[in-house]
C-alpha cells in the first residue's frame, strides 16, 4: 500500500518591507512521505521570501517537471522557477531556460557546499539564477516550528527574515552564493 502525503494547513502574514508585500496567506502543503518536516518548511520559507498572489507550490517530489515552486503569468509562462535542495545541473539547465528567473534554496551542512564546490563555475552562465544557501541552525530550528496547523508571521527586511508563531521567533539570513544578472 502506498503512503500518502501529509497535510499541513498554514496561516502565513507576509510583512516584506522591501518590496512593499503585505499579505496573508492560506496555504495547504502536502508533504510527500519521503519529504522531512525541514524540506517542507524550507518551501514555506521559499513561499515567504518570494511571496505574491500568483505563487503556488506544485507537485514538487511527485513529479520531476516540475519545481517546488513556481509563478505563472496569465500566458501560462513561467516568471518564476523555485527549487529547495542541490538539483542537478541539468535540472537548473531546464529551469533556467524555462522560466524569467530561477532561485535554488540550498542546505545540508555537508551537501550543499560540496555540490556547490562541484558546479559553481557551471552556473555562472546562468544570468537569470540565484542561489541562497540556508545554514543547518537556521534549518533545524525552522523544521521545529513545523505543525499540522500553523499560524506563522513572517517579516523580511535587509535580507534578513523573522519568521514565527506566538511561541518563538526565528532570525534567518540566507547567505547568498550566486544572484541573478536580470535586466529591467
Amino acid at each position: 500500500m502506498a503512503l500518502k502525503a501529509t497535510v499541513f494547513k498554514v496561516e502565513l502574514q507576509v510583512s516584506d518591507l522591501d518590496r512593499n508585500y503585505y499579505q496573508t496567506h492560506s496555504l495547504t502543503l502536502a508533504r510527500h512521505p519521503s519529504e522531512t518536516d525541514e524540506r517542507m518548511m524550507i518551501r514555506l520559507l521559499a513561499f515567504a521570501l518570494n511571496a505574491s498572489e500568483h505563487l503556488q507550490f506544485t507537485k514538487g517530489l511527485s513529479t520531476e517537471a516540475e519545481p517546488d515552486l513556481w509563478q505563472k503569468n496569465l500566458h501560462g509562462e513561467i516568471g518564476l522557477w523555485i527549487e529547495v535542495g542541490v538539483p542537478d545541473a541539468k535540472r537548473i539547465r531546464k529551469g533556467s531556460n524555462r522560466a524569467e528567473q530561477i532561485i535554488i534554496y540550498a542546505y545540508g551542512a555537508r551537501t550543499a557546499p560540496v555540490w556547490w564546490q562541484s558546479i559553481q563555475d557551471d552556473l555562472a552562465r546562468f544570468d537569470n539564477l540565484t542561489i541562497g544557501y540556508l545554514s543547518p541552525e537556521n534549518t533545524a530550528a525552522l523544521a521545529g516550528l513545523a505543525n499540522r496547523n500553523m499560524t506563522l508571521q513572517a517579516t523580511l527586511q535587509d535580507g534578513l527574515i523573522w519568521i514565527g508563531n506566538s511561541e518563538q521567533t526565528l532570525t534567518i539570513t540566507p547567505e547568498y552564493w550566486q544572484r541573478a544578472r536580470l535586466s529591467d
